[in-house]
């Protein structure tokens, strides 16, 4: 294997308020019942998420949307406690109430759901809760924000943060008094939409951004050097970021792209999944990087992104691709909040159901 993980260890970040949390987070979307097409092994899950806090991945995100998923956490959160390993961990989960629940949201709502996380996970407090509105149209946006916050008064969240909002949904919700402690957000090298007036914005402001989608679903990684377009997925991430490569340029664009992060993986002993990494980890503003996990060895390899450095040069080789790439266009989340285009038509708007 690439990257011995012994030589090196997971950077960490202070949020603030002396909240620090490792700048890579294992993410759980890919343990949800709705995330798999196909029967593919995955490893047990409190066993995957139990290798990666060994490693120094101490910070878990969630959702409530993320069906199962907030239960699986709550069993691994149990296992953690009662070994004998003194690390502590930290457990970042979502709020997000259904597109057709957004005209009744009130109050009540948002403390059911919010304690219906903290029931699933079997804790007292969430370090971090990340909130979306589908619909800012629908009154409630900045209200909703303002419950959170009154539930980060009473202890049962540690922070708030918001996670795919563009500047001007954020600076809505600034004008109430509201500033998230972060802003989870896709970011990769095939999907740079935060580098835009995001970046700017959290550069003048107390906000961070958080990425997922660094490894486009597993498609910036070894397993697709020189492989053909793909007729069949094995799961939704794959159906979700073979879009955002359309965007990017198409097949050959990205196979360009793979080569070039292939050999800088070559010059630093590790795999490309790690220059992915890296290179997010690297932005402005970027405090830390979210990227899932479901079997023994995936996050070892992934945790080599802290080992190594890339280069003036190999960066310039990999801008002399992005600068070809003619998308995705518009801010972070645009293409996938319209619900008639082919990034909307795949998303799932109605998952908080009890």
């Amino acid at each position: 294997m690439k990257g011995k993980s012994s030589d090196f260890v997971v950077d960490r970040i202070d949020l603030g308020d002396g909240y620090s949390i490792s700048r890579l987070i294992h993410g759980g979307w890919q343990f949800s019942s709705g995330h798999p097409l196909t029967q593919a092994g995955q490893d047990d899950p409190i066993d995957v998420l139990e290798a990666s806090a060994e490693l120094g991945v101490t910070t878990f995100d969630c959702a409530d949307i993320y069906t199962g998923v907030e239960e699986i956490f709550g069993r691994f959160i149990k296992r953690w406690a009662s070994s004998s390993n003194e690390t502590q961990i930290q457990i970042h989960s979502k709020f997000v109430p259904d597109w057709s629940d957004l005209p009744i949201v009130d109050r009540s709502y948002v403390r059911r759901i919010v304690e219906r996380s903290l029931s699933r996970l079997g804790l007292e407090r969430l370090d971090l809760v990340q909130y979306y509105w589908w619909r800012t149209e629908v009154p409630g946006f900045e209200d909703t924000a303002g419950w959170l916050d009154e539930l980060k008064e009473e202890g049962k969240i540690g922070h708030v943060g918001v996670t795919n909002l563009d500047v001007s949904r954020i600076r809505r919700l600034n004008a109430v008094g509201f500033v998230p402690i972060i802003n989870q957000v896709q970011y990769s090298l095939l999907d740079r939409r935060p580098e835009r007036s995001l970046a700017l914005h959290c550069e003048g402001s107390q906000t961070r951004m958080l990425g997922f989608g660094a490894l486009a679903g597993g498609f910036l990684t070894d397993r697709w050097v020189g492989e053909s377009e793909p007729v069949e997925f094995q799961n939704r991430s794959l159906i979700k970021y073979r879009l955002i490569i359309d965007e990017f340029g198409g097949w050959e664009a990205y196979q360009a792209l793979l080569q070039t992060m292939a050999e800088i993986a070559e010059n630093h002993g590790v795999e490309i999944s790690s220059v992915a990494l890296r290179w997010v980890l690297d932005q402005s503003q970027v405090a830390g990087v979210i990227c899932g996990a479901t079997r023994l060895g995936q996050m070892e390899r992934n945790v080599s992104a802290f080992s190594f450095s890339i280069s003036k040069s190999e960066r310039e080789a990999l801008r002399a691709h992005l600068e070809l790439a003619p998308g995705p266009l518009g801010e972070v989340f645009g293409l996938e909040r319209n619900r008639d285009g082919p990034h909307g038509r795949i998303m799932r708007y109605d998952l908080n159901r009890d």
